[in-house]
Order: structure tokens, then sequence, then C-alpha cells
């Protein structure tokens, strides 16, 4: 992954302090592949991933002599690139909301999850299954709106705090969490209905040739 910045592009006194990363390419070489994964889970879109990348970085060589310390550089890149990316995903694919109404509506009023569904994790390792279950999971994870999937990527896969989210989004904590909520309990009950028919599969298949057997006795 290259990133396309010239010299010209670069302020003079930000071209000082990037000394202390050794240059440009340190940038792209420290935090470009994490950068880029982030941005590519956000966005769902390589292309746009990398124009997310390249923009943030940029904006990252521009503004580093602002930034006190290394640790709170880091920091300031990662918001940055979730950031755009999330906005580049709001544009180009908003997502319909009322793709939760089922999740939202099954939730009782104090606020309390709704009934555990069936335990389908002992069943991950069936090959049946496995084979589609990331599938599955992506799959659900695209259909989210946007900010509800900014939220769970940025929460629940990449750890970043409620309150960077939240500063991502430009929401507070709690709509971040309900968000996030939202999010994780439509990818479960994808995957319930996934199991389900898992289940169901081979219980028809059975039937099948039970009365297969039957016909031949």
């Amino acid at each position: 992954m290259e990133l396309c910045v010239g010299d010209s592009d670069i302020d003079l006194l930000a071209r000082s302090r990037l000394d202390a990363f050794d240059g440009i390419e340190r940038l792209v070489e420290r935090y470009g592949e994490r950068v880029y994964r982030l941005a590519w889970r956000i966005t769902g879109d390589a292309d746009d991933a990398e124009e997310v990348i390249q923009s943030a970085l940029l904006a990252a060589a521009r503004a580093i002599h602002s930034v006190a310390d290394e640790s709170a550089f880091e920091s300031w890149i990662y918001r940055t690139v979730a950031r755009e990316a999330a906005e580049r995903r709001r544009r180009r694919q908003p997502g319909d909301e009322t793709v939760l109404d089922a999740v939202v509506e099954a939730l009782p009023g104090d606020g309390r999850h709704f009934d555990p569904m069936e335990d389908w994790s002992i069943r991950i390792n069936e090959p049946a299954l496995r084979s589609g279950l990331q599938a599955i999971v992506g799959e659900a994870i695209d259909a989210l709106p946007a900010d509800y999937r900014t939220a769970l990527v940025l929460h629940d896969v990449e750890g970043i705090s409620w309150p960077d989210i939240a500063d991502v989004l430009d929401v507070d904590v709690p709509a971040v969490k309900a968000r996030a909520h939202r999010a994780r309990l439509f990818v479960r009950q994808r995957l319930s209905e996934y199991f389900e028919a898992g289940r169901t599969r081979p219980d028809e298949a059975n039937k099948t040739v039970d009365r297969q057997g039957g016909n031949n006795a």
C-alpha cells in the first residue's frame, strides 16, 4: 500500500516534526495496515478504504506538530480514519433503519434484553454450518444502517472506547451504546435464523430418505 503524498503537500513545520517519525513513509509503515483494516471494516469497500487512509494520513502529516505525544497522535489518527470512513459509508450506503424494527419491537419496554434465543454456539463446529458462518456474519453487518455498523465495528471489533466512538459519530455516549446494542441483536438474530435453517435441512433430508426407504420396501 502506497500513500501518494508529495513533499509539497506537507506543511514545512509539520515536515520538521516528521523527522521524529522517520518521515512520511514511517507513518504508512507504522499505522498503514491497521488504519486500512479499520477503514475497510467500516466502509466495506477496498477503494473507499484506500482513499480514506490516504486522506487521513496526509491530514496527520500536516497536523503532527500540534500533537503532544505519539500515543495521543496514534489515537487521533484512528479517530480521524474512523470519522472519515463512517462519513463515506453514510454517504454511499446509509442503510435502512427499518431492518432493525423487528429487533427493536422485541425489546421489552423497560429496555431489558428479550428472552434468550436457542444456544447455537455449541453447533459452531458443525462442518455444514461453519462453512457459511463468516458469510452470514458479513452479510448481517453489511445490512446494518451505517452508524449502527460503525458503532459495532469500532467497539466490538476494534475495542475503541465509547467516548471516542461518540466523538466519531458526533452523538452522545448513550446513543452510541444503544446503536451498538441493537446492531448486536440484529446480527445475533440473523445467526439464529441461519442455525435454525441448518437444523431444519438435515431433518428434511432424513425424512426424504425414510420415505424413499419405505417406497423401496
